[in-house]
């Protein structure tokens, strides 16, 4: 029971943080996990969490690293294939013997076999990490490619030579031959085995398939185990079971590429299945990451046998030492390849240097040493090793923060333009998934309902493109305010047609309630629940007093007709004056205006029995477009300022459509 309570506390965090970045972006999202983990272990001193590493391997890196494997483009793969190989091979290994040397300089209380492992613990990148910083960043596509390749391949090797040099440090025999034969084929093997096990799980997949078992669970249910299978597999032969989830993930997509010639929905499932489980499985491995922290530092800080400024400067020097190694590395390599582009941006370099974040897996690693040696004395220095490892995560991390969105940030008109470029190719593929929605759920009973919400979306389409060529400066904040102003000069209409005793009380109450929801949505997301709180109400409200939840032919006709009065009232305030603004700040409103106002005197082609169908599908294509925008986010397609304008754009098409609901 406990175990399922503390399960349930990590997933709230996880939500929590993603609510905490929401309100304070600067802050990436693994920062804000960690120390919510922390935080854990602060509030209830009692707690503790004892990491397993072999189970923490199988359970988190082994999936993640299969999906990575899964989404990085091949063909940038296979064009990065030498820097990736020399960053994720040759950087490890020279990482390994320059700061191993180093470390048992500094530190000669830390044998050179020691020292090596902590070194090799160390090389391996956080494409976990460095994803979720670069979502945030916006880091250059190319350096992102090189970044995700050499996270899939630096894993296996640094764990490798960790493992060699804490079985040197264990035995104390050592065998550089030897070690370099088993290095070779527990790399190259763990790549075969999960290449050729990944081969057979699609045929099987396939063969299910033929024989006519189309139960999409049960797909969907060997996909997830994929991974797995591969990672156990090729650690029970003394493979790399990491590389044999990598290698699996990237057969899976030639297997996925091959078939999407056939739209399927077991490939939306699986895509909608894994990114609930990728999400979970990040969030968990920064929270248990924050859980480890205070019992690692503990260990040190609290010894009479340390000094804490001594050690944090020992930490400080080796994560500065692998800056500057790693800058140097990439240096060389782009000045002796680069013999048609000599000059060598330094931006990018120092962009190249600082994404090597390290990450849990670094950690997990160092946990990994055991308590003793073969003669029976306890292992050197463990607890130093452990926290040196643990400090330099933090440091990686804050530095990744700091510094990456300075270097990253891009300022004058290329920027602008860039941004620009994205707001209106984001805001063409969201309502583009939308309509594709919206076709996935059309059925012979909703086909005409679908239609017109289709129809909806390409005329938004068209505006957006006609928008584009006029390439009118986009005033956000100021189409906020006239859209507010637009809602009140609707309100102040409803109240003189009630006070005149034109419309009833009912109908007028109707109408300002659904004005008060469009204010609500216009205003931003902090008050966006409270429509969802409204909307709760009501329906319970109207469950209880049953009354019907919709409204009668002869009522949707006089709201129809009010509807068209408060229309023509904002259109006529704003090509009078612009309501107090420029004509150009106005323009926006009064197109929006008159497309609800040709919607409302155009002859509805859908009964109103069926409205409700067709709400139901416009929401599927509200969804489907904050899906969509969040996939351009997460994939670094776009910044968080133009995922937040498309947002607002979405915004104000779901405002579009609750000018028209009246319940």
């Amino acid at each position: 029971m406990e175990l399922f309570i503390l399960i349930l506390i990590f997933l709230a965090l996880i939500g929590v943080s993603n609510v905490i970045n929401h309100q304070l972006p600067s802050i990436p999202v693994p920062l804000i996990q960690i120390a919510l983990g922390s935080a854990v272990t602060f509030i209830s001193p009692h707690f503790h969490l004892h990491l397993e590493p072999e189970l923490f391997f199988v359970l988190f890196i082994a999936p993640l690293l299969y999906n990575d494997g899964k989404h990085t483009p091949r063909s940038e793969l296979w064009r990065l294939r030498a820097p990736i190989f020399l960053l994720a091979v040759g950087l490890v290994f020279a990482t390994v013997f320059v700061v191993g040397y180093f470390i048992h300089w500094m530190i000669p209380s830390i044998p050179l076999p020691v020292a090596f492992g902590l070194a090799a613990i160390l090389s391996p990148t956080d494409a976990v990490a460095v994803g979720a910083l670069a979502g945030r960043i916006h880091l250059p596509k190319s350096l992102m490619h090189l970044l995700e390749g050499e996270a899939l391949m630096n894993d296996a090797s640094g764990l490798v030579a960790f493992k060699f040099a804490i079985a040197a440090a264990v035995t104390g025999v050592f065998s550089l031959s030897k070690a370099s034969v088993s290095f070779l084929v527990i790399f190259i093997g763990g790549l075969a085995v999960g290449a050729i096990l990944a081969v057979v799980i699609t045929g099987i997949r396939s063969l299910l398939r033929r024989s006519g078992l189309e139960n999409e669970t049960l797909h969907m249910l060997i996909h997830i185990l994929t991974p797995f299978a591969l990672f156990l597999t090729a650690e029970e032969l003394g493979l790399s079971g990491i590389l044999a989830a990598v290698a699996g993930g990237v057969m899976h997509a030639i297997e996925r590429d091959h078939s999407h010639k056939i739209k399927s929905r077991p490939n939306e499932l699986a895509d909608n299945t894994w990114s609930i489980i990728v999400y979970l499985l990040n969030g968990l491995v920064f929270v248990i990451l924050g859980v480890q922290l205070p019992n690692v530092f503990s260990a040190v800080f609290k010894s009479s046998a340390f000094n804490n400024f001594v050690v944090g400067g020992y930490a400080l020097a080796i994560y500065i030492l692998l800056i500057v190694l790693r800058f140097l590395w990439v240096f060389a390599y782009a000045r002796f390849n680069g013999a048609k582009k000599p000059n060598v941006s330094f931006k990018l370099l120092a962009m190249t240097s600082l994404s090597g974040v390290r990450g849990a897996l670094t950690l997990a690693g160092t946990l990994t040493i055991p308590l003793f040696i073969d003669n029976g004395d306890p292992f050197p220095e463990r607890s130093l090793v452990i926290f040196l490892s643990a400090f330099v995560i933090v440091l990686s991390l804050l530095a990744a923060s700091i510094f990456l969105p300075l270097l990253a940030k891009n300022k004058g008109m290329h920027s602008e333009e860039e941004s620009a470029r994205q707001q209106y190719e984001g805001q063409l593929r969201s309502m583009r998934s939308a309509m594709q929605a919206v076709r996935h759920a059309t059925t012979e009973e909703n086909e005409s309902e679908a239609a017109v919400v289709i129809s909806q979306y390409d005329r938004w389409i068209r505006q957006s493109q006609l928008n584009e060529r006029r390439q009118r400066k986009q005033r956000r904040q100021q189409d906020v305010v006239l859209r507010i102003k637009a809602v009140e000069i609707e309100r102040d209409r409803v109240r003189q047609l009630l006070n005149g005793g034109e419309i009833s009380g009912r109908h007028a109450e109707l109408l300002l309630k659904n004005l008060e929801e469009i204010e609500l949505i216009e205003s931003g997301r902090r008050q966006f629940w409270v429509v969802v709180l409204k909307r709760l109400t009501n329906g319970i409200k109207r469950f209880l007093s049953g009354k019907p939840s919709k409204i009668s032919v002869s009522d949707w006709e006089a709201l129809r007709k009010i509807k068209l009065q408060t229309t023509g009232a904002v259109i006529e305030a704003f090509e009078s004056n612009g309501a107090g603004s420029d004509e150009s700040e106005a323009t926006d409103v009064i197109n929006h205006y008159r497309f609800i106002r040709d919607q409302l005197s155009a002859p509805f082609p859908v009964s109103q029995g069926n409205e409700h169908i067709k709400r139901d599908l416009q929401w599927i294509a509200i969804q489907a477009e904050r899906n969509e925008v969040q996939s351009l986010y997460e994939q670094n397609e776009i910044t968080r300022e133009v995922a937040n304008g498309l947002r607002r754009n979405i915004r104000g098409r779901e405002a579009s459509i609750l000018e028209n609901e009246w319940k």
